[in-house]
């Protein structure tokens, strides 16, 4: 089977970070571990695990590799990577050196990440993550959904604004699907998955069927009137259904 842009983007990302930084080992996560993963529309989201912390001379390396990547790689547009040191993988609050959004930035590698690195992540270098990474201790998944939820999400149902936007509406609905069916069952399911899940949820059909356009076909524009009406029901349908989660886990509205 030839390769595809994703498999050349990451063997070359691969074969240049290792002369960059102390690599241990490259992981893939997310929907490409899951495999859900959607040319040109789902982020390539990796995990690499270095020897030692990142100075400023590694950072700038590393800033100079993606940098031409996303000059020459078109597959390599939604690329982002979490370097994470080995003497702290099991810290999850720790925030590591990432490539994300076209700039160098630090933030931590969340529960969420590790449970999909330690339930079926990729290896694309080195050692697997049952191999390094340790596993999650008992609720600590579960407390990281609830925060999010809390802390995140409830608060930006209360800014009509953003829900204008189609990220807002994609990203609410499928966080809030996935969230449920983890705290509820204990897994994780895709976005695709969560398509079917939110219309067991009760969210609009339509605004389901806009989604999965946006994920899988060619959607068509939607009219500034249509778009006002949707953002309104988008962010009520995940306004309620954060609490009614919330309220399922014990957690005050």
């Amino acid at each position: 089977m030839a390769a595809t842009e994703t498999d050349l983007v990451l063997n070359r990302f691969v074969s240049e970070i290792q002369l960059a930084v102390p690599m241990v080992a490259v992981w893939a996560h997310g929907s490409l571990a899951l495999g859900d993963f959607q040319p040109g529309r789902s982020d390539l989201d990796l995990i690499a695990i270095v020897e030692r912390p990142l100075d400023g001379e590694h950072r700038d390396r590393l800033a100079s590799i993606h940098q031409r990547l996303l000059d020459e790689e078109p597959a390599a547009a939604k690329l982002h990577c979490s370097y994470m040191v080995t003497t702290s993988l099991s810290e999850v609050e720790t925030h590591h050196v990432t490539w994300a959004h076209s700039m160098i930035l630090e933030r931590p590698v969340t529960p969420v990440t590790r449970r999909e690195l330690l339930d079926g992540g990729l290896t694309l270098h080195g050692p697997s993550p049952t191999e390094l990474l340790p596993p999650l201790t008992c609720g600590q998944l579960e407390d990281f959904i609830r925060r999010d939820l809390e802390q995140f999400w409830l608060p930006a149902t209360g800014k009509p604004l953003l829900w204008l936007r189609d990220i807002w509406v994609d990203l609410g609905l499928l966080v809030l699907a996935r969230a449920t069916v983890t705290l509820r069952d204990g897994r994780l399911i895709t976005k695709g998955e969560s398509l079917a899940e939110l219309l067991e949820l009760g969210a609009p059909a339509d605004v389901v069927r806009d989604i999965h356009e946006r994920r899988y076909a060619d959607p068509k524009p939607i009219s500034p009137l249509r778009r006002i009406r949707r953002a309104m029901r988008a962010r009520a349908f995940v306004r309620r259904g954060i609490k009614r989660t919330l309220a399922m886990g014990g957690s005050p509205e």
